[in-house]
């Protein structure tokens, strides 16, 4: 199955230039052709094709169906981003195929990137939201300071991974409850100062390892945000 990203499709029902040409010129469709749109906000629509421009490919709306997400409890994951921008569009990229509601990129003390490309970020999660399969697009934001996230984060349950042996450390998969919502904080390749991890605890975060293997930024990333939906599965599998 493929389906086209169309963000205001109910108010301008035309698929944006890159969904366009893909739709006319590289699949060849036609007038009178059903296809998929999904608007990034939880909504799939079957559609036909009305005008086969490769610019400003026109369709209308047949059926609009909601397409609730396939895990119950919301997750965030704030992370420094990589020194190497390839890494950081691989995680996101991956964030979106497993299930994620918030990226915030971080900018730390030890941090080796202080600016991201958003715009950038946001086109591999469409194009992932899309090859996955998935009607609702994680909100990305733009890159703040550590002090400022921890001011804003509210979800119900919060953990920091890093290295680290001088806070006592916890296993995410033995402390991590499902069902709540989740904030998931991961730092750079440098890891957190000692003034943010106790920053961090004060603002609620139970420190947490990932097990005995250390990892690169990306890749801790992953894999707690993965520890939390296989939680969630094992306590709740009609939506796993």
């Amino acid at each position: 199955m493929i389906q086209f990203y169309c963000p205001d499709i109910k108010s301008n029902p035309v698929l944006p230039e890159s969904d366009s040409q893909h739709c006319v010129r590289v699949l060849r469709m036609s007038e009178g052709d059903a296809l998929e749109v999904v608007d990034g906000r939880g909504m799939r629509y079957v559609c036909r094709l009305l005008e086969a421009h490769p610019k400003r490919a026109m369709v209308e709306i047949i059926e609009a169906k909601e397409q609730p997400l396939h895990w119950r409890n919301e997750i965030t994951l704030a992370v420094a981003p990589t020194k190497l921008n390839d890494r950081m569009e691989w995680l996101v990229e991956k964030l979106v195929e497993i299930g994620i509601n918030r990226i915030v990129p971080v900018r730390c003390a030890h941090s080796e990137r202080k600016e991201i490309k958003r715009e950038r970020l946001e086109k591999i999660a469409i194009s992932a939201m899309k090859q996955s399969l998935k009607a609702t697009l994680p909100r990305i934001d733009e890159m703040m300071p550590l002090t400022e996230f921890l001011k804003t984060v509210d979800s119900e349950q919060r953990f920091m991974g890093y290295c680290s042996d001088e806070f006592e450390r916890r296993l995410l998969a033995r402390t991590a409850k499902p069902g709540l919502s989740t904030a998931i904080l991961i730092g750079p390749e440098g890891d957190f100062s000692h003034e943010e991890v106790a920053s961090a605890i004060s603002s609620g975060f139970t420190p947490v390892t990932l097990g005995d293997n250390r990892l690169r930024t990306e890749t801790a990333a992953l894999v707690a945000v993965t520890t939390i939906h296989i939680l969630n599965q094992m306590s709740f599998p009609k939506l796993g």
